[in-house]
């Protein structure tokens, strides 16, 4: 594990299982439907159980798909998270497409929404980086700085996990904290 103080924050890098992080709020790498699908989307509404699918569906229904770039919470389910926050990263199409501010956006906005439901900790998968062909190395960057802004500024957060699922992105993102 590795850490770093930023503003008043931790910053921290884990390899491991995003659902079975003891922070107040996680992010799902969702689609723009919410409705579930293969990769951390997959894993975080079979964890959660059917309650977050259930709130998902409401949101969709009640303001259609989420845009990429945003994101919606809901409730944790079974989940040791309190809350689930969906953010919908971009799909890479070579990135002259907006793909790095929709990114950008997807952190940010998840960030913002955790405050909003009195959060302290967040952590975070690796957003795009699967099914949407984001480039590992491109999307950790943008993700690593979008953090850092943040936390320099106001806000209540005591701790943001880099929550990643193998050696090859933990290896990216320690390049990023060891370069601070």
């Amino acid at each position: 594990m590795l850490q770093r103080t930023v503003g008043k924050a931790r910053l921290v890098l884990v390899e491991g299982d995003i659902t079975r992080q003891d922070t107040d709020a996680i992010v799902n790498a969702a689609n723009p439907g919410l409705l579930g699908g293969g990769g951390v989307d997959g894993a975080i509404h079979r964890a959660g159980g059917p309650q977050i699918l259930e709130e998902c569906k409401a949101i969709v229904a009640r303001r259609g798909p989420c845009p990429t770039g945003e994101a919606v919470v809901t409730g944790g389910g079974r989940l040791r998270a309190r809350h689930v926050i969906h953010a919908v990263g971009p799909v890479w199409h070579g990135g002259g497409r907006g793909e790095d501010e929709a990114l950008r956006g997807a952190y940010v906005n998840s960030l913002t929404r955790a405050l909003a439901v009195g959060a302290r900790s967040v952590s975070f998968p690796c957003i795009s980086t699967g099914i949407y062909g984001f480039p590992a190395e491109r999307a950790a960057r943008i993700a690593y700085d979008a953090v850092v802004d943040f936390l320099r500024g106001r806000h209540r957060l005591g701790e943001v996990r880099f929550v990643v699922f193998g050696p090859a992105d933990h290896d990216v993102y320690a390049r990023l904290f060891e370069a601070a």
